[in-house]
C-alpha cells in the first residue's frame, strides 16, 4: 500500500508543479511584511483511500495525490481556517504528514470536537496554522448564543443554538493580534429562514465583541462558509445588519469550483466570505489589507492520465486575504 510520504508518481509531480507554478503567480510570498489567512470549506473532509488514484470501486474518492495538492495550497498561509473536517480525521492527519515530512513545515493546528446532531453534519471547526512563523496567542473558544437575545434575533425564535458553534480563536504575528472567528451556517436542505436566524445571531455577537474589545492591536475578523445566495440578499442583509462588511477585494471571487462563471461572481453562490467591522466604534481591523482573492486550483488537478470531473477531488472553495 503506497503511503503519503511516497515519492510522488511523475504524473502527480507534474500536476503538482502545474499547481505550485500558479500559485507562485497569485499568492504573495511568506514575507517579513505579510499575514496571509485563508478561509476553505474542504468538502467532507474525512476518510482517506491511501492509492495515489482512487477509482469507482472505493468508498471514500479523496486520495493520496488530493492529499498532495490540498498540502500545496494549505502551505501557502499562515492561518487556515477549515470547515466540513468531520470526526474522522484520517485525511486530515495524512495531510499534516505531506506538510511536515514531504513539504518539511512545520504546522500546527487548533479544533473543537465533532458536532452532534443531524443538522451540524457532524463536523468540527478548524485552525491551521504555520508555527514558525504565527503563535496562538491565548483565546480560544466556542460562541453560542445567549438567551435573552434568541427573541431579539428572531421573534419567531432560531434554535436554542447554532448547528455549528462558530470558534473563535486568537494568533500573534509581531506586534499585531489577530481574533479569527470561524463560521459554517447550516444550510438545513435551504431554509432560508433558519440561515437567516443564525447570520443574526452572529452578526449580533460579532458587534458586541467589538464594542467590548478596546486594544488598538487586536483585529477581529469573521470567516467561513455562510451559506449567503445572493449579495444583497436577504441573507447578506442579516449578516450585514450590525455593520460587518465584505471587502470589496473580495467582490469578484467566485465562491465554488461549481461557480457558472459566465454570470457575475455575486450572481452565483455568495457562500464563502471574509467580514469585519470598517467604521464607527466597533472599527476593529488596523491591519493593511493591500490583496486578495481566490485560487482556482481546478486547471491544474486530475489532468493526467486524463481529466476527471470537477469534484473528483473533493476539495471546494477558498477565500485568500493578505494582510501586511
Amino acid at each position: 500500500m503506497p503511503k503519503v510520504t511516497d515519492p510522488r508518481p511523475s504524473n502527480v509531480q507534474a500536476e503538482i508543479n502545474s499547481i505550485n507554478l500558479a500559485l507562485d503567480n497569485q499568492i504573495p510570498d511568506k514575507s517579513d511584511n505579510n499575514f496571509l489567512i485563508a478561509s476553505w470549506n474542504i468538502k467532507s473532509f474525512s476518510d482517506l483511500t491511501e492509492k495515489w488514484t482512487a477509482d469507482s470501486s472505493d468508498g471514500p474518492k479523496r486520495d493520496l495525490r488530493a492529499i498532495h495538492y490540498i498540502a500545496s495550497i494549505l502551505s501557502r498561509f499562515d492561518v487556515i481556517a477549515i470547515q466540513e473536517l468531520k470526526g474522522n480525521l484520517k485525511a486530515f492527519r495524512h495531510t499534516l504528514k505531506c506538510l511536515e515530512e514531504v513539504l518539511g513545515m512545520n504546522y500546527g493546528f487548533l479544533m473543537t470536537d465533532r458536532s452532534e446532531g443531524s443538522a451540524s453534519g457532524y463536523e468540527r471547526m478548524a485552525y491551521l496554522y504555520d508555527t514558525d512563523r504565527v503563535k496562538p496567542s491565548g483565546l480560544a473558544g466556542e460562541i453560542v448564543v445567549p438567551e435573552e437575545w434568541i427573541d431579539k434575533v428572531d421573534p419567531n425564535k432560531m434554535r436554542e443554538q447554532f448547528a455549528r458553534a462558530p470558534y473563535a480563536c486568537s494568533f500573534k504575528r509581531g506586534e499585531q493580534t489577530v481574533i479569527l472567528v470561524t463560521a459554517h451556517i447550516d444550510y438545513e436542505g435551504a431554509d432560508t429562514e433558519q440561515r437567516k436566524k443564525e447570520l443574526k445571531g452572529i452578526a449580533k455577537w460579532m458587534k458586541n465583541w467589538a464594542n467590548r474589545t478596546t486594544k488598538w492591536h487586536q483585529n477581529l475578523i469573521v470567516l467561513g462558509d455562510f451559506n449567503i445566495d445572493r449579495k444583497n440578499d436577504q441573507l447578506y442583509q442579516a449578516f450585514t445588519s450590525t455593520g460587518l462588511t465584505f471587502p470589496s477585494i473580495l467582490n469578484d471571487v467566485y465562491r465554488s469550483i461549481f461557480a457558472d462563471k459566465n454570470s457575475q461572481p455575486e450572481l452565483d453562490k455568495y457562500y464563502d466570505q471574509i467580514a469585519w467591522f470598517t467604521s464607527g466604534k466597533k472599527k476593529k481591523l488596523n491591519l493593511k489589507i493591500s490583496s486578495g482573492g481566490g485560487f482556482d486550483y481546478v486547471p491544474h488537478v486530475y489532468q493526467h492520465p486524463t481529466p476527471m470531473a470537477k469534484g473528483a477531488c473533493n476539495i471546494d472553495c477558498q477565500i485568500i486575504t493578505r494582510f501586511g
